[in-house]
């Protein structure tokens, strides 16, 4: 065997074995396996794994060319058993191929695919396990939020109940409901001075052009009070809150009127009931006075236009840093305080005041029980607004107008239980269809919205 010019082997002579690999006796020459062989393949294979292959085809297909020109060339002297030989030996060679094929380096986009390839079943089956074993885990009765929620509203309706009844208690006890009206927004003060003071809550920081950004829907919000009060201690609970339901009225007013905001035909037909329903009410409510029906009726256009302002004029703009619904209300409470102290001494003063607590303590009423009436009734108040705050701001519109107006009729009823407050059948009749389009108001406008 001798190497031609080229890099190809040369085999002359007799066949001679070497190993398991048998050269064949004919003169041949083999096409160079690497200086012919590609540099690259499309496939990725490797320069090598390539031409290792194709000197090895080669080499089998001449061993088997070798096996049947043995048989051909007897005059050589050669015995058929030697063919016969020759040809198995040639089959052993092509029986090596595919084993020494998988010795040789593969290309790493084989290998990656076949790896790949590999561990996407596991994957699957890992998928599957951990489905089955998530499906298999028992569900809770209710989400986290849910509950949090059910506890948000169950509170705001007893706290909102709680209050109704004895802020009516304070006001039979002492006909003072501007006094009692300041008594209970500064009560907000010193809870929640404390909690900002204590760290227990973070304080907001506000700047002297956020106070006057607030300052009118302070006023609201206090007026908004102030009105319930003087409506609560000078006719029945339940018609108050029969007038309140009249808010829709004077928000879709006060938009046409100085915004030019007008609504669908739908919306300002679910009007109709609560115009119909409250002059229902108050033409059959036995305890009906017109200082009730006219601060009822302010304290829901005060509640329509904070709602208005809130909207249309808070909206965008920069109102001081950690207002959180809870700090809002509680910011939005010192400031109305501060602003109706000044109406409050006026209306009332010192010497009415006196009056009032005299008369209260020869009715029979102790010191203690009045502060004790008072400092309930103060701190019921700010603790059910600032629960209401937390759970209207994570409900949507209609979960709001929904729960809002259930929570109407569960003060009415419970306050004509407690006070046992008599209404006449066309008065609950029309209390009904008030609340009704209160709510058919609230849904509307969630779908035009």
């Amino acid at each position: 065997m001798s190497l031609a010019s080229n890099g190809a082997f040369v085999s002359v002579g007799r066949p001679q074995l070497r190993g398991p690999l048998l050269v064949p006796p004919m003169s041949l020459q083999v096409a160079p396996a690497f200086a012919a062989a590609p540099q690259s393949r499309p496939d990725g294979a490797s320069p090598l794994h390539a031409s290792a292959a194709a000197a090895l085809g080669a080499a089998a297909l001449v061993s088997l060319g070798v096996g049947v020109g043995g048989r051909r060339r007897k005059a050589a002297g050669l015995r058929a058993s030697r063919g016969v030989a020759t040809q198995q030996s040639s089959m052993k060679i092509v029986s090596l191929v595919p084993s020494l094929l998988t010795t040789l380096p593969r290309p790493r986009a084989r290998v990656a695919a076949e790896a790949t390839a590999e561990a996407e079943p596991a994957a699957e089956a890992d998928a599957a396990a951990k489905g089955l074993a998530v499906a298999d885990e028992p569900q809770p009765f209710m989400s986290k939020k849910t509950l949090r929620l059910f506890i948000l509203f169950f509170l705001w309706y007893v706290l909102n109940t709680a209050y109704n009844i004895g802020n009516k208690l304070v006001l039979t006890a002492l006909p003072i409901p501007w006094t009692s009206a300041t008594i209970e927004l500064f009560f907000g003060l010193p809870y929640v001075g404390m909690l900002w003071l204590t760290g227990l809550r973070i304080r907001p920081k506000l700047s002297m052009d956020n106070i006057k950004t607030l300052a009118p829907s302070a006023f609201f919000l206090a007026a908004t009070h102030v009105g319930g009060v003087i409506s609560f201690g000078a006719g029945a609970i339940s018609f108050t809150h029969v007038l309140k339901a009249t808010e829709p009225v004077w928000t879709v007013l006060l938009s046409a009127v100085f915004f030019k905001e007008f609504l669908p035909v739908p919306i300002y037909l679910s009007l109709v009931p609560i115009i119909g329903g409250v002059a229902l009410a108050s033409m059959k409510e036995l305890s009906f006075t017109w200082v009730s029906f006219i601060a009822g009726t302010l304290s829901a256009v005060t509640s329509a236009s904070k709602a208005i302002l809130s909207k249309k004029i808070l909206d965008g703009k920069p109102l001081g840093e950690n207002l959180t619904p809870a700090n809002m209300f509680a910011v939005l409470t010192i400031l109305g305080c501060f602003m109706i102290l000044p109406a409050s001494l006026a209306i009332e003063g010192p010497a009415k005041v006196s009056v009032a607590w005299s008369a209260a303590r020869a009715a029979g009423y102790s010191a203690a029980h009045l502060w004790s009436l008072l400092g309930v009734s103060g701190f019921l108040y700010y603790i059910y607004n600032e629960v209401a705050f937390l759970a209207l701001s994570e409900v949507a519109p209609v979960t709001h107008a929904v729960t809002n107006t259930v929570k109407r009729v569960v003060i009415i009823l419970a306050s004509v239980v407690v006070f046992k407050t008599k209404i006449t059948l066309l008065g609950s009749v029309g209390s009904g269809l008030a609340i009704l389009g209160a709510l058919l108001y609230s849904l509307g406008k969630g779908k035009y919205k």
